[in-house]
């Protein structure tokens, strides 16, 4: 799966849109995003893991990292 599937399942989780992300990410962090914006970030996968962690802050999600059981 990749962050762009993982990010528009959140979205679905949450009844939430790239435009409401766009304006909450805007509101939280002082800077212009649009929904095209990170659309296209998604669609390119050229999105920065800090990005990704801003995402997820403003949906009420952390990163968890798990050691593989090999």
């Amino acid at each position: 799966m990749t962050i762009r599937e993982d990010i528009k399942i959140l979205l679905f989780k949450e009844k939430s849109t790239l435009v409401d992300l766009a304006r909450d990410l805007s509101l939280k962090f002082g800077k212009k995003m649009t929904a095209n914006s990170i659309s296209q970030k998604l669609s390119r996968n050229t999105m920065k893991f800090q990005e990704v962690k801003d995402i997820l802050d403003c949906l009420g999600y952390d990163i968890d990292f798990k050691k593989r059981i090999e």
